[in-house]
């Protein structure tokens, strides 16, 4: 008997050979457990299935499952997102973003008012041409992070007199996670080539 390719979106076991070729868990269990957790998780499942999440401390130090050092460069030092969200280490989650996709985050820097949700102006824009993407509040409450995809090998940093604080990254760099949605944002990933080749 062959093995099975796939394995369960839930709890990582072989799929039945007898499992159609559309389903994604194992069982009515782990399905059930995958809506659930589904609903009650905005981030897009581009990010989830893969196995690049961290923890961090209070200070953004990157933490292994088991609160050792880790770095976003060595993926020994990464796991699952299920893994790492039933860790305790640290004070929260951590994305690495890696060469192997083009996975990419802009970083906006003290653009959103924490009290009334309002947006500078550049941000706005920056939000509109990005469209349909997954976007959170980071961790400090004033800024966001978008993610989508584009080819970025080598981080930017871009500060304009109107206010502009971006930050491009795609490779090499953890993204602190929050998992705070903005707005009505999707929970999907958007191509992000047009924003990243303007804003450059």
């Amino acid at each position: 008997m062959m093995k099975a390719d796939r394995v369960c979106e839930w709890c990582g076991s072989d799929m039945p050979l007898a499992a159609r070729s559309h389903a994604r868990t194992c069982s009515t269990r782990c399905r059930v457990a995958l809506h659930r957790a589904a609903k009650n998780n905005p981030l897009p499942i581009e990010l989830t299935t893969r196995d690049r999440w961290i923890r961090r401390s209070s200070t953004k130090v990157p933490l292994t499952v088991a609160g050792m050092a880790a770095s976003s460069t060595d993926p020994r030092t990464w796991s699952s997102y299920k893994d790492a969200t039933a860790s305790s280490a640290g004070v929260g989650l951590g994305f690495v973003l890696s060469d192997v996709d083009d996975i990419v985050c802009l970083d906006l820097d003290h653009c959103l008012n924490p009290l009334t949700g309002r947006l500078a102006p550049w941000a706005s824009a920056i939000i509109r041409d990005a469209g349909t993407t997954y976007v959170e509040v980071s961790p400090s409450g004033d800024g966001l992070h978008i993610f989508g995809y584009a080819t970025v090998r080598q981080g930017r940093r871009i500060r304009r007199s109107d206010g502009t604080a971006v930050e491009i990254y795609g490779q090499g760099r953890y993204i602190a996670m929050t998992r705070r949605r903005f707005g009505n944002c999707p929970s999907v990933l958007a191509d992000l080539v047009d924003v990243i080749d303007a804003l450059v």
